[in-house]
């Protein structure tokens, strides 16, 4: 069963967690830029030095290079299938880029997973994160940041994919198998993922 999917919620929602279970039972990829990111800055590549200053400093990768960066792996074999996307398109901007890319396919995105999860409820997650694994990009101040331009520019993207009708707002407060529950249904009413039972 082929779909495109975008997981979209605050840091600290578990939409990367999340989005792990739902591409292994979709049997699609998981394209987190995060990941990708995170892997360029432990190989010490120019693009990780380039955005390890850039993530230090509490500030989001550009756009342009985001594109560049999620194009290049939507273009790779076991994508053209499906994906589910993490953490791109995470503004305005993203978004035409992702459609003029998808459009030119011929493709549209089936669904986006919307985790709601309180901005308080994000932020103790996150501070709990970052003592457990004791990353650097976790800082108290870089939290309060990315939680911040997450509200003022991702956000607003749900508004757009709204009017479209692919929005699916998933309460994301409970545990992880509460949390997948809720969205293996939403995908199981859109047709996209097949009932245990059937």
């Amino acid at each position: 069963m082929s779909a495109r999917l975008l997981i979209v919620g605050p840091q600290g929602s578990g939409k990367g967690t999340q989005g792990v279970r739902v591409g292994e039972a979709l049997g699609i990829p998981v394209v987190s830029t995060g990941d990708v990111f995170r892997a360029n800055v432990k190989d010490g590549t120019e693009l990780g030095q380039q955005v390890k200053a850039i993530i230090d400093g509490g500030d989001l990768v550009p756009d342009e290079l985001t594109s560049a960066v999620v194009r290049d792996r939507l273009s790779q074999a076991d994508a053209a299938e499906g994906f589910l996307l993490d953490g791109y398109p995470r503004n305005l901007a993203q978004v035409m880029h992702l459609d003029e890319f998808l459009e030119g396919r011929g493709e549209s995105l089936d669904a986006v997973i919307a985790l709601i999860v309180p901005r308080e409820e994000s932020l103790s997650r996150l501070t709990a994160r970052a003592a457990e694994q004791g990353r650097a990009d976790d800082t108290e101040e870089a939290i309060a940041t990315r939680l911040g331009i997450y509200e003022r520019e991702t956000a607003p993207i749900l508004d757009v994919y709204g009017t479209r009708g692919v929005v699916d707002e998933i309460d994301g407060v409970g545990t992880l198998d509460e949390v997948t529950a809720r969205i293996f249904a939403a995908l199981e009413a859109r047709g996209l993922l097949a009932s245990p039972a059937a």
